[in-house]
């Protein structure tokens, strides 16, 4: 499988741009945000210049297109989902979404409700928006946080679900993708068991909803999250879905604007949702910009985009392993994982081996990644990761490793 990356890369203006030493860019972290393609930008130009009104609330013209534009972006959120569009509420972010939720299960009543007692499941692979939210919940209400361990490989230990997920269990919060190792946990048993003693399963699909088709219906989720701006849309966007009865029994965690039915001096009422988790006036340009960005992978298409991911991963993994002082952390092939490969070189400082690679125009991150206790887990300070995406190629992996070894031929000199 290949895709044309020399047609795509002309449609992201910023592979125009120059990196140091007059270096081409070489972006290998899309795992932390992607780039933006013309279409994306204009889209979002375009709002401001023709429809710029602030949705839900005015009579006129302006006021119409903008919310025929803003729901419009719902509809093909839905469609990108395969799901109701009434149940697609938009976020500032991914992580704003987690929080909603770890929020309404410490506020809301009835099957909902979090509370002394009950225990709150998470793994060792959580990115930190996807732990702490749930750390605060279990402070609040008394309830009690567990987690899947991580065995050596980077997958999930999975010999002891029935001890981790019990009749106690209110909530288990997941990743589908871990954005340090790209390992993708077998989810199903958990979602099964999950679901045997009436728990509710939330999803962190934000390394996964950009590269591959994710249904959350044929996952049998409960919730799921993604940010717009690693799926070539905007920043300033993310997505919270749930299952419509579930979101009818929620408390919204902000109030204001727009997310009403009735107000007096001493009380409200909400509206049903999506409007009742989006008080204020909404990021109305950044979700027309990430529909626009839904529309340009599925032009190209999701399963395409994936193979070819692999096939820069599966090259990128054997580069690597071949150099010497080189260690792959996690999955050492292609099966169950994601795009996303961290690494270590003959024990220098990942932020020394990414100010090497930045000479050669290669962009990569460096450090924790925002999951310090996987890190501490595997015994390490932090990892270089590369990530890959549709406007990545071959080139670009043989430019990483030629880089990888200079970082280590010029630490070793020292």
């Amino acid at each position: 499988m290949t895709l044309d990356v020399a047609a795509i890369k002309a449609d992201f203006p910023i592979f125009s741009e120059k990196m140091r030493n007059g270096k081409r860019l070489v972006f290998l972290d899309s795992g932390a945000t992607s780039q933006k393609p013309r279409s994306v930008i204009e889209a979002e130009k375009n709002f401001y210049f023709t429809s710029n009104a602030a949705v839900h609330r005015g009579s006129y013209l302006l006021a119409e297109k903008a919310s025929e534009a803003y729901e419009g972006a719902r509809v093909k959120v839905a469609e990108f989902l395969n799901v109701s569009q009434d149940e697609v509420i938009f976020t500032k972010s991914a992580t704003e979404g987690i929080n909603v939720l770890a929020y309404s299960f410490g506020a809301s009543s009835g099957q909902l409700q979090v509370k002394k007692g009950d225990e709150i499941v998470v793994s060792e692979l959580e990115h930190h928006a996807n732990l702490i939210p749930w750390q605060q919940l279990a402070k609040r209400t008394g309830a009690t946080l567990k987690w899947f361990e991580m065995n050596p490989d980077g997958s999930l230990d999975l010999s002891k679900i029935d001890e981790l997920i019990t009749k106690r269990t209110k909530v288990v919060a997941l990743t589908h993708q871990s954005n340090v190792l790209g390992t993708t946990p077998d989810l199903a048993p958990i979602i099964a068991a999950a679901h045997a003693v009436s728990a509710f399963f939330v999803l962190d699909a934000c390394q996964t909803v950009p590269h591959q088709v994710v249904h959350p219906n044929e996952l049998d989720v409960d919730f799921l999250v993604f940010s717009g701006h690693k799926l070539l849309g905007p920043t300033g966007i993310g997505v919270l879905w749930g299952k419509s009865e579930l979101l009818a029994q929620m408390e919204p965690a902000l109030f204001g604007g727009s997310m009403i039915e009735t107000v007096t001096m001493t009380d409200s009422t909400w509206a049903d949702a999506p409007k009742k988790f989006e008080a204020g006036v909404p990021n109305m340009a950044q979700a027309v910009g990430m529909a626009a960005g839904l529309d340009y992978l599925q032009n190209i298409g999701l399963d395409k985009i994936h193979a070819w991911e692999m096939e820069l991963t599966k090259s990128a993994l054997q580069g690597l392993r071949s150099i010497e002082g080189v260690k792959v952390i996690g999955p050492q092939g292609i099966e169950n994982r994601g795009g996303v490969i961290s690494f270590t070189v003959d024990e220098l400082h990942p932020h020394d081996v990414g100010q090497v690679l930045d000479q050669y125009g290669v962009a990569v991150r460096t450090g924790h990644h925002c999951a310090w206790p996987l890190i501490r887990k595997l015994g390490l300070q932090g990892t270089t990761r590369a990530s890959f995406y549709l406007y990545n190629d071959m080139n670009d992996v043989e430019v990483l490793l030629v880089s990888v070894v200079a970082a280590r031929d010029y630490f070793r000199k020292r």
